[in-house]
């Protein structure tokens, strides 16, 4: 794939060429005083809440907010992040267990919807077939709808799906199935909308060199689609751990419960909310979204950058 090879090389070197002419453009000290000054202040909105979070996990009083600006309160422990990790609800399952179900319900989503969505948007975007203005109005369509809207007819379906004891609507791979309905129209979509914008040059050259669309698809469109395919992963995974509508109405063994659950169950009535225990909770809740997000930060950041340069 020669040809392939080096059309694509010249795509990549237009691009750089165009981001180096365009960062060599200097701004005025004035401009960079006010863009810093914007930047500062979005910063301090965005990390206020997470510090206000942070310090209420910290606090022993178990108050509902922090009494004052101070963020370390007066005899901060990390007793809550001890009490969440041994047990956080009344129900016998550890904090091991309920991040376990959420991670397989995670990674179900986003490699279901990798998997599914890029090949859905491949051929959306090179295909012509009948019925392909139709099945794409369609995926639209529901892509307009709310997720929430999905329940009751997954519900009734996949509760009518048994076998012998095993009932799909009431197992973490039913409610893995559900969110990866909910979240493939997204990543359809959003992928063909990104593999629209590669050059068919690219695969012209592949095929003149011999290679089928099976080849085409995963040697030239998949390579150059990382960036996508990362922000859809991303979203795949962040729907499915923070998962909570499905999962509270299709499970009812407390072994499958999930992350989410638990900490909807943290929530008492008249205002009897463990506070500093809720807030622990919800941060060990965070950190794997946020690794997550740092592992494919770089390739999210270049999608960002390749789509600036590309028409």
């Amino acid at each position: 794939m020669t040809s392939a090879t080096a059309v694509q090389a010249k795509v990549i070197d237009r691009s750089v060429v165009n981001v180096k002419a365009q960062s060599g453009r200097h701004m005025s000290l004035k401009t960079q005083i006010l863009s810093q000054i914007f930047c500062i202040l979005l910063a301090a909105t965005v990390l206020f809440p997470l510090l206000w979070v942070l310090s209420m996990s910290i606090d022993p009083r178990n108050i509902a907010k922090p009494d004052g600006l101070n963020l370390i309160p007066p005899g901060a422990s990390l007793a809550a992040y001890e009490q969440v990790i041994a047990k956080p609800t009344l129900n016998p399952v550890s904090f091991l267990e309920l991040a376990r179900n959420s991670l397989e319900i995670s990674i179900f989503v986003a490699v279901m919807t990798l998997i599914l969505g890029s090949l859905a948007a491949y051929a959306l975007s090179r295909l012509h077939f009948r019925g392909r203005q139709v099945l794409m109005l369609a995926v639209l369509a529901v892509l307009m709808l709310p997720a929430i809207a999905e329940l009751a007819p997954l519900y009734v379906l996949e509760y009518s799906i048994r076998f012998g004891k095993f009932i799909l609507g009431n197992s973490l791979l039913g409610v893995s199935i559900a969110v990866t309905a909910g979240t493939l129209p997204f990543a359809i979509w959003n992928m063909k909308g990104y593999i629209d914008t590669i050059p068919r040059e690219l695969e012209e050259a592949a095929a003149v060199d011999g290679a089928n669309k099976l080849q085409i698809f995963l040697f030239i469109v998949l390579p150059l689609a990382r960036p996508v395919l990362a922000v859809t992963a991303f979203f795949g995974f962040l729907a499915g751990w923070t998962e909570y509508y499905f999962s509270w109405v299709f499970l009812q063994n407390p072994k499958d419960f999930t992350l989410s659950m638990a900490l909807k169950a943290m929530v008492g009535e008249y205002g009897n909310t463990p506070w500093s225990q809720f807030a622990a909770f919800a941060i060990l809740v965070a950190i794997p979204v946020s690794v997550v997000y740092l592992l494919l930060q770089r390739y999210i950041v270049s999608g960002l950058a390749i789509g600036g340069v590309k028409g």
